[in-house]
């Protein structure tokens, strides 16, 4: 697992490169001489002098508090703080997500620490006992690394490497990380690398002669525009060069969005429905995309595989033009920068006529993946679209156990879920028959005399439908199609049978029966 440092962004071309990179080793070694001098009492020293003076440092030649460039992570101890309220089965369950998220990214997990304690201190997050403790058992262990299974604040991060002598990252860095290896398209990079910027930019820190001013005009002489100030410090361009570049890409990804919503918009001009699946990360949406629509996406068994949406189409019986998207998986803790960045793809599922919510059967969790899906799909105002949740992979799960959960998501949602299996096929074809009552704008076989005057219901017959049989007649145009939803309600006058209309009760087809048996009789 490569991390991106706080201070270092990737290099890119043209004006908007950047080269954040902050630090500098020798002017620590500065100070100290500089605190040894006779001349130069420990008092004389700025507070900030001080504490850079006195502060522990990782290793000869190591990055002070975070300051490095890119380097791996291979050994990781994970941590987590178990508050009031929160039961031990939840915090492994964390916990197991933690390490495989780190998998995921490459590293190797050595051990686990979880803390109890009623709230997180705002200094170190975990008491500086414990972290002490960390110190230790990071050095025995040989691990490069000290992952929080929560977000730190910056003073957090860099009071605990202080104190750990170590690299500390939290949960949010890891899963950008990942998001960065398995982004492929322009706009999934744009996404990843803004969403690492804006986590950078308040973490950015800088020593030595990266420190010192920028003066402008004839500063030596004592003159010119600008000369007087203070002038402007590295880690100040670093932070502006960052503001510019996330600019930048704003506008890139704006541009995106817009040819995003160019696509869709023709979509929906020829009357293309939409089927969105969403879910919990490695949850089989691209399994199950494969599945209905016969394509060969690459899956693989690892989180957050699928970021850039996958669009197939669906073959519907019934001829409507439906195509199904897949789209990035969500996880517990999501870090709220991504959800931002990714808010343009994430809003594909608020745009979509249906809602696929894939749950993983087989995990030991999946009522609380059906609840962190739901929290996204409410962030980003897809919470509304009509869904039909799909039990997956049950080809894994005990038949009494899948059975269980089955009717207990039925009474938690108000609607009985699909059960398949992506892998074996089983329960497709009920998928399908779903997708095809579920989804608005079905289609209806009508049979419609069109008086002469009404030529513009015709053309739309024409142009919304098929028609399977047309005949001009004296009274007007007689035609047999199969049309959207809609089409056949404007239709309804004109119709020989309505489709729309109430089933009569049983009794009034008993007393319609009853009437007529005493005529016929007679």
């Amino acid at each position: 697992m490569a991390t991106p440092d706080p201070t270092t962004s990737t290099t890119h071309d043209g004006d908007d490169a950047l080269d954040t990179t902050v630090g500098d080793a020798t002017h620590d070694d500065e100070i100290r001489d500089q605190s040894g001098d006779d001349d130069l009492s420990r008092d004389d020293l700025s507070r900030a002098d001080r504490r850079r003076a006195d502060r522990d440092v990782i290793d000869e030649g190591a990055p002070r508090e975070g300051v490095d460039i890119i380097r791996p992570v291979e050994r990781a101890v994970i941590v987590a703080l178990q508050g009031p309220g929160t039961s031990n089965g939840e915090i492994t369950a964390s916990l197991d997500e933690l390490e495989a998220l780190l998998d995921t990214a490459g590293a190797q997990v050595v051990e686990r620490v979880v803390q109890r304690r009623e709230a997180p201190s705002a200094a170190t997050y975990i008491g500086r006992g414990k972290a002490e403790e960390l110190r230790s058992i990071a050095r025995t262990l040989d691990a490069d690394a000290v992952v929080f299974d929560d977000d730190l604040a910056p003073a957090q991060q860099r009071n605990l490497e202080e104190i750990i002598r170590q690299k500390v990252l939290d949960r949010t860095i890891v899963i950008l990380d990942i998001f960065a290896q398995h982004a492929t398209s322009r706009e999934g990079k744009a996404q990843v690398e803004m969403a690492q910027l804006t986590y950078m930019l308040p973490r950015l820190r800088g020593w030595g002669e990266a420190l010192s001013r920028q003066a402008g005009g004839r500063v030596a002489g004592g003159g010119g525009i600008g000369g007087r100030g203070p002038g402007e410090t590295q880690l100040e361009v670093d932070r502006r060069r960052i503001n510019r570049r996330i600019s930048k890409l704003r506008r890139d990804l704006g541009d995106y969005d817009r040819i995003r919503s160019t696509k869709s918009k023709d979509r929906t001009d020829r009357r293309v429905r939409t089927v969105a699946l969403v879910g919990y990360t490695n949850a089989g949406k691209s399994s199950l995309l494969n599945a209905l629509t016969g394509s060969t996406v690459r899956v693989r068994d690892q989180l957050f595989a699928t970021l850039d949406p996958t669009v197939r189409s669906l073959d519907m019986a019934d001829g409507r033009d439906v195509v199904v998207t897949d789209t990035v998986g969500f996880v517990r803790k999501l870090p709220h920068g991504l959800v931002e960045a990714f808010t343009s793809t994430l809003e594909e599922s608020a745009d979509a006529d249906l809602l696929l919510l894939v749950v993983d059967a087989s995990h030991p969790d999946a009522l609380t993946h059906l609840t962190a899906v739901h929290e996204v799909l409410e962030e980003i105002g897809a919470d509304e679209v009509t869904a039909q949740l799909v039990l997956n992979k049950s080809d894994l799960v005990d038949p009494v156990e899948l059975a269980s959960l089955a009717r207990h998501l039925a009474e938690r949602i108000g609607h009985e879920p699909v059960v398949v299996s992506a892998h074996t096929g089983d329960g497709i074809e009920e998928l399908v028959e779903s997708i095809r009552t579920r989804l608005p704008g079905q289609r209806i076989d009508v049979t419609a005399v069109v008086p002469w005057e009404r030529g513009d219901l015709v053309s739309l017959v024409h142009d919304r439908g098929d028609v399977h049989d047309e005949e001009h007649r004296n009274d007007g145009t007689r035609l047999v199609a199969t049309v959207d939803e809609d089409v056949a309600r404007t239709l309804r006058d004109y119709l020989e049978d309505d489709p729309f209309a109430p089933e009569p009760e049983p009794w009034e087809r008993v007393g319609a029966g009853s009437a007529s048996g005493p005529g016929d009789a007679a």
